[in-house]
């Protein structure tokens, strides 16, 4: 199944402003997740820029961005702008949507959330890593999966997504990973979904998804790659870099 990589970027985050060109051991955040795209050898890879000067940067690293629409609300759908633009004859049947605030990323999980996706009847995949740290529990940036999983594997059904600790009881909880694999008429789909009372609530889009029905793969890997959302954030992935770690 031909597949095709998009990374939403663009310069006016909330908490960091500006972040895909932070500076990470010097290199932009936006090409270290470029280049860790690129290594996957999944398919082409293309930056969604919401800004010109993050594709001009793109560019000059030799690769593919196309800028979208500023105003677009979400990176599923910047993401799926430049797919139109990118691919208008459809030749792509599976669309990775690959969050560009995870600089440290370990090209074999954007393997791993394609392969999910083409092995499986569902529309849409996705990854987790079992929380380690207890002070994540708690942490509303850590977004955490309810999981139906299958016995004996490491793939299950989503069955919901929240900020806050969930399940309740004794078990592991999980950490979602912001990399989601689509079928291309998914994706289409969703993005014509008007936004949805829990994903208001939650402000998570992806129960969007599961509020219409749709069904969410997930597959368990071993590690959450850092996700850069706050200037503490880029200090450990700046950290990390240095040291040459994940």
């Amino acid at each position: 199944m031909s597949c095709i990589v998009i990374i939403p970027a663009r310069m006016a985050a909330t908490r960091l402003p500006g972040k895909p060109l932070a500076d990470i051991g010097g290199t932009p955040m936006i090409v270290r997740v470029w280049q860790s795209a690129m290594k996957a050898g999944t398919g082409p890879v293309a930056v969604a820029a919401g800004d010109a000067e993050i594709a001009s940067v793109i560019g000059q690293r030799g690769g593919t961005a196309v800028v979208t629409d500023a105003a677009l609300p979400s990176g599923t759908d910047r993401i799926h702008a430049a797919l139109g633009i990118l691919d208008p004859h459809g030749v792509h049947a599976t669309v990775v949507n690959l969050q560009g605030d995870l600089p440290l990323l370990d090209p074999v999980q954007l393997r791993t959330v394609k392969e999910t996706l083409e092995t499986s009847d569902a529309d849409i995949a996705t990854l987790v890593a079992p929380i380690t740290n207890p002070a994540d529990l708690d942490n509303p940036n850590v977004v955490k999966p309810v999981v139906a999983w299958a016995e004996g594997e490491s793939y299950g059904r989503a069955l919901y997504f929240s900020r806050a600790r969930v399940p309740f009881g004794d078990g592991p909880h999980y950490h979602h990973i912001g990399i989601y694999a689509f079928r291309r008429n998914a994706l289409a789909r969703f993005v014509e979904l008007p936004a949805s009372p829990l994903e208001r609530r939650e402000r998570l889009e992806q129960l969007r998804a599961l509020e219409a029905g749709m069904q969410i793969v997930v597959a368990r890997v071993n590690e959450a790659p850092l996700s850069v959302d706050t200037p503490e954030d880029l200090e450990r992935a700046r950290a990390a870099a240095l040291s040459g770690t994940k």
